[in-house]
């Protein structure tokens, strides 16, 4: 008999041939600056890990007690019998920290962002959408049915012209961006969506993922960076990156909050976080007020390092942030740099279509506030070496 899935070993089959299959690497120690990964000691520079929280005593020491207090497990979704006293406690503070009415944790940014769109709009409304934001938004408007009106990157204008042709059509509209973009690092351009957002009466609604923990006071993120509090109505963040732990939020008005918990599937139909998750999340928010070196560090790291790769002739685009992407044009290119790379102790994973756009494959870097100049400086004469001998620089 055949196998109906044959037809997924021979697209497998052409990955490898064309050069851009990847294999899943294994972390065999801490995620920190300097990692295990495959038995090999390298530099890392692929994770999300801003702040290097990952490994704070503070956070370690919050996630133990609670498992020694309330176990290993919540036992239900939030709506059954999973919303445990951490929960709340998280959600109130993380409200307090952006400045907003209230706060719902999600099981992961991805389930924040495409559970809260998919909830609040329906077939009949518009959904007007940078082109480059995360896979997690372009869900949410795919399940949400939503009529969605893409604009070019960053483009203010062809934002505000779209929702100028909609202003006499049924339904409601929500404008969305990404706060900082996670494939090209770049800021998004807040104030002026914003002000075309209220100009024509839809709902401004942003991802903080990568901004949390590293843009605005002590890393409250672009809203604040770009001191916006009170009109954006959807602040969407992350735990799982800066923060060092695990989930997503989302925050807004007590009646987005509410409303969310009755129609947000994921948060409906999803385990409610371990303590421990919830426990060490506060014990983060705890640093990132005690503690803002961390962010000063972070930014020093990211412009030495940022400066470093553009003189030695690397294109890393349009980056404004400690994501830095080294654009090298096809695929194939940028998994063989981040092969060579591997081999010389640097962690840093290649990106190709469908992740970012045909032509614009890269080897993806973030450095974190934990990382060392020696190490940096490693990682730099790695970059050099591996981009003379294959023509890059």
């Amino acid at each position: 008999m055949d196998n109906p899935l044959s037809y997924l070993s021979e697209q497998l089959n052409q990955w490898r041939q064309e050069g851009t299959y990847q294999r899943l690497r294994v972390l065999q120690s801490e995620s920190a600056a300097h990692s295990r990964f495959d038995g090999k000691e390298v530099i890392n520079l692929a994770s999300n890990n801003y702040l290097g929280l990952t490994t704070h005593p503070k956070l370690r020491e919050a996630a133990l007690e609670a498992v020694r207090k309330f176990g290993v497990g919540s036992g239900a979704v939030r709506t059954i019998s999973g919303t445990m006293s951490l929960h709340l406690e998280l959600e109130e503070r993380i409200a307090a920290f952006k400045h907003a009415k209230a706060c719902v944790v999600f099981q992961s940014g991805f389930a924040a962002n495409a559970g809260t769109v998919a909830a609040i709009l329906g077939p009949e409304d518009h959904i007007i959408s940078d082109e480059l934001n995360h896979a997690s938004i372009i869900d949410g408007c795919r399940l949400s049915r939503a009529k969605i009106h893409v604009f070019p990157h960053k483009d203010t204008l062809a934002a505000g012209n779209i929702l100028t042709e909609l202003d006499r059509a049924a339904g409601r509209k929500l404008l969305i961006s990404d706060g900082v973009f996670s494939m090209d690092g770049d800021i998004g351009p807040l104030p002026g969506l914003t002000a075309a957002a209220e100009k024509h009466g839809a709902i401004m609604m942003v991802d903080d993922a990568h901004s949390s923990g590293v843009l605005g006071r002590n890393g409250r993120g672009t809203i604040d960076h770009f001191g916006l509090h009170g009109r954006v109505q959807v602040q969407v963040g992350t735990l799982s990156k800066a923060i060092g732990v695990l989930g997503g939020y989302v925050c807004g008005s007590r009646d987005l909050i509410e409303f969310l918990y009755h129609r947000a599937r994921p948060f409906l139909f999803s385990t409610s976080h371990p303590p421990a998750v919830a426990a060490a999340c506060l014990a983060a928010f705890d640093v990132l007020e005690q503690e803002p070196e961390r962010i000063q560090n972070l930014w020093n790291n990211t412009k030495y390092f940022k400066a470093g790769l553009t003189s030695s002739g690397f294109d890393t685009g349009m980056s404004e942030t400690p994501i830095t992407p080294v654009i090298v044009g096809e695929p194939k290119l940028a998994h063989e740099l981040s092969r060579l790379l591997f081999e010389e102790g640097v962690l840093a994973t290649g990106i190709g279509f469908p992740t970012v756009p045909k032509g614009k494959a890269r080897v993806r870097t973030i450095v974190t506030a934990t990382h060392t100049q020696e190490e940096l400086d490693r990682a730099l004469e790695a970059f050099r070496r591996i981009g003379k001998r294959l023509g890059l620089v």
